[in-house]
């Protein structure tokens, strides 16, 4: 059986848009996540779960935000081809067509949440009262909302992915009947082995905390609701992954 839509319903004037958006709503929630969890003493709250996981990553090995999300976004887009069971080059391209703008945003995003704009923005301060706490828990929870909608516009528009949004989408319609939920806690197996990864080499745990339980426990579910909410016309577009043996 091959699962595959019927082709897409939206010009891709729309489509482009659509990503557009998607792309910028997607890169702010996650460095929000990021600054928060950072701005906070002792840490407790923590990045949504890839955001965080590629973050260990990155310290690990040294790299910035932009490499260790690049380099992730490959390994995952590899991983996605062996679950399709076919090496698709053009799916492959578009994964990574995705992640260059995106970790790229993801850099500048970063630089404007700590100030590296002055003349734009000063910067999240630290959270010294507990009101700032509570403000940057809220901002925390916001940014895996953030994230959680871009996943479910760009997922439906289909024009390129994230490979971790493209796993979960292959796992959500290949192996878990379309729920979203389900599909997006088995998408979190690969960061939990990057994250134990970093802690091996680093013998540190940071930016796992309380908004990465509530974006483990929450992201699919806002995903699936934001499917139904968000741009409500907007259908999955061609979706493909790849033939299941009946």
């Amino acid at each position: 059986m091959d699962v595959t839509s019927n082709g897409r319903t939206i010009s891709m004037g729309k489509a482009i848009a659509y990503f557009a958006l998607s792309l910028v709503i997607n890169s702010a929630g996650n460095v929000l996540t990021l600054v928060t969890s950072a701005k906070i003493h002792p840490s407790f709250l923590g990045a949504a779960y890839w955001s965080a996981a590629e973050a260990n990553l990155g310290t690990a090995f040294h790299w910035n935000l932009f490499w260790a999300f690049l380099v992730m976004g490959f390994l995952t887009a590899v991983l996605n081809a062996i679950l399709i069971h076919h090496w698709d080059w053009k799916r492959i391209a578009g994964n990574m067509v995705f992640m260059v703008p995106f970790s790229a945003l993801i850099q500048v995003f970063e630089d404007f949440f700590t100030g590296k704009y002055p003349g734009l923005f000063a910067g999240l301060p630290e959270a010294r009262s507990m009101g700032m706490v509570i403000l940057y828990i809220g901002l925390n929870f916001l940014g895996v909302a953030f994230i959680a909608v871009a996943i479910s516009i760009y997922q439906r528009v289909n024009l390129v992915l994230h490979p971790a949004d493209d796993l979960m989408q292959i796992l959500r319609f290949r192996y878990f009947k379309g729920n979203a939920a389900k599909a997006m806690w088995a998408s979190y197996i690969p960061p939990t082995i990057m994250a134990i990864i970093a802690v091996i080499i680093t013998h540190t745990f940071v930016n796992f905390g309380l908004g990465t339980v509530f974006a483990f426990l929450a992201q699919g579910g806002i995903t699936g609701i934001a499917d139904k909410t968000i741009f409500p016309k907007l259908k999955h577009q061609a979706v493909d992954v790849g033939k299941i043996d009946d």
